[in-house]
């Protein structure tokens, strides 16, 4: 029998958009347990977020760290707090699941660096998009020369929630520079749209030019960004990201365009992935489907025509490999990667799954 991974939660309280997420999440493919966890800085807040779980609440992220009763933790907390739990976690030698991003800093990231190489822990982020199918699907293609030498990259990823200045837990501390660190819609969103166009890509961003925007008077971080991008093979990439964009959901989208064809993958119709062929029939690949590469059959879930909603939820985990050295280019740098390898066949050392913050 293989042995499950306790998984302790630092943050996901009541009031948390993903702290319900990443429990269900872990719990898809049997291998990982809610141990318990320390679900909020308000130790009712916690004690009711353990009550809710059915599992142990700690009093603080020392006590949990010191118990010897999780092997690894989940940091779903507010930015400013992921550097300071991850250290003391793999300095305790438990492994760390994170929210993005890794640090608010980027001298922070060389240190939290030191810290994963001096300790030998597993240490990922929870860059989410990353473990469709589709997605891998995509990779393997890019990979595999059907496109050809790539060329241009299109990245955007539009949400309209913070049109107007609101007022809630969720909004409040991602406005705040303190709590949410030099980055906003930036930082937020257009982290994952940059991973993603990288992941699938096989490339590496090595110049940018941004214009980050603050559309709603009186915020203090940027809501609306355009940069535009220079890979190392010498493509252009542009990426859009937006949270000022009125009406749109969660509008993520990459399209990769190379001397042979293109490739378009769209997160909110995320079993299908369309390659345009330069001289050639476009193709409609389906998530689910026996004629999909093995690396994405590898991460399917359910038969094709499926909606993932029926497995609660739309998540599928994949094993964190150890952390990579940061590089100082680039406002997000590569601590990015560390959570990019495919599903084994043999049980992961811990998992990742979608990316938000909770902490009340």
């Amino acid at each position: 029998m293989t042995k499950l991974l306790r998984m302790g939660l630092a943050g996901g309280g009541p009031g948390s958009f993903i702290g319900a997420v990443h429990v269900m999440a872990a719990q898809l493919d049997r291998r990982i347990v809610l141990a318990g966890g320390v679900f909020s800085r308000d130790p009712v807040k916690s004690a009711e977020g353990a009550a809710h779980y059915g599992v142990k609440s700690w009093t603080s992220i020392d006590a949990m760290l010191s118990s010897g009763e999780v092997d690894f933790v989940c940091v779903a907390t507010p930015n400013d707090s992921h550097f300071a739990i991850a250290q003391k976690a793999l300095t305790s030698g438990v492994h760390v699941m994170s929210d993005k991003p890794a640090t608010l800093t980027l001298a922070e990231a060389k240190s939290l660096r030191d810290v994963v190489r001096a300790t030998g822990k597993q240490y990922g982020l929870t860059h989410t998009y990353t473990g469709y199918p589709l997605v891998r699907e995509a990779r393997q293609l890019v990979a595999d020369g059907v496109l050809g030498r790539v060329r241009k990259i299109v990245v955007e990823y539009s949400q309209g929630w913070l049109t107007e200045a609101v007022s809630n837990k969720q909004a409040d501390w991602r406005t705040d520079p303190s709590r949410s660190g030099l980055g906003g819609c930036s930082g937020d969103i257009g982290t994952h749209a940059f991973q993603l166009a990288e992941f699938v890509s096989g490339l590496t961003a090595t110049e940018l030019y941004a214009d980050l925007g603050k559309v709603v008077p009186g915020r203090a971080l940027d809501d609306d960004c355009n940069i535009l991008l220079r890979y190392d093979n010498g493509a252009r990439g542009v990426l859009i990201a937006s949270q000022i964009a009125a009406g749109d959901r969660n509008g993520l989208r990459l399209r990769v365009y190379g001397e042979k064809g293109g490739l378009d993958w769209r997160q909110e119709l995320p079993n299908t992935l369309t390659l345009n062929r330069h001289d050639g029939p476009t193709e409609v690949r389906h998530a689910g489907s026996s004629y999909l590469l093995p690396v994405a059959q590898a991460g399917t879930r359910l038969p094709a025509g499926h909606p993932k909603a029926m497995s609660r939820p739309s998540l599928i985990f994949t094993r964190i490999s150890p952390i990579r050295s940061p590089r100082a280019r680039l406002p997000w740098s590569r601590v990015s990667r560390t959570a990019s390898a495919a599903w084994p066949s043999s049980p992961p050392r811990c998992n990742r799954v979608t990316a938000g913050n909770g902490w009340p």
